[in-house]
């Protein structure tokens, strides 16, 4: 299947540099709102053959165009949460989360303090994609979050150590893959920039 995994709009948090992980967390800005209708317009002619959002409010907003566009309804997965940062919810202070996921590298079992574990994080997020694979569409749309889909990504499709280094995460950012669980996904694109690589 192809899958297009995207990142909500901008919300208030993005803008006060918050941990925002929880539900049902915050709504998208006027900004973010303005990029949702964006996003509809970049994908309005792709066949999709469904939506999925998380749970957390922003992905539903940001995939709300599209989805009229489209005459779709949203599905709700809630595996495609954001990476919980527990104990740092709300906090501007990003090094601690950072440092915690960064650590999933070297022992996939440590826990944010109140939050996710790499292993929990991958087994859920994991999970929510491999049933929207077994839905049979041959085109879908997934709408997550920044850190979710640059930890998965990166575990999922093998990128180099590297790959980030000239690439970022901006809201409504698609990353466009094709593939399936079992076999492994191949990236076509990130963003607007063609990519080849298999995972």
């Amino acid at each position: 299947m192809r899958l297009f995994l995207v990142r909500h709009g901008q919300t208030p948090a993005n803008v006060a540099r918050q941990l925002d992980t929880a539900r049902p967390g915050l709504d998208l800005t006027e900004v973010g709102r303005e990029q949702a209708v964006a996003l509809a317009h970049r994908l309005e002619h792709e066949e999709l053959g469904a939506i999925y959002t998380s749970d957390l409010v922003r992905t539903q907003q940001t995939a709300a165009p599209l989805a009229a566009t489209l005459g779709l309804g949203l599905v709700i997965r809630p595996g495609l949460r954001e990476i919980q940062a527990g104990d740092y919810e709300m906090s501007t202070e990003w090094g601690p989360y950072v440092e915690a996921v960064a650590a999933w590298v070297e022992d996939p079992t440590r826990t944010i303090p109140g939050g996710d574990s790499g292993v929990g994080f991958m087994t859920r997020y994991t999970r929510a994609i491999r049933r929207i694979a077994d839905d049979g569409h041959e085109s879908a749309l997934a709408v997550s979050h920044g850190a979710a889909m640059r930890v998965w990504c990166s575990v999922s499709l093998g990128l180099p150590v590297d790959f980030f280094d000239a690439r970022r995460m901006d809201n409504t950012l698609v990353v466009t893959m094709e593939g399936d669980p079992d076999a492994g996904w191949r990236l076509l694109a990130w963003g607007d920039e063609p990519v080849t690589h298999d995972g």
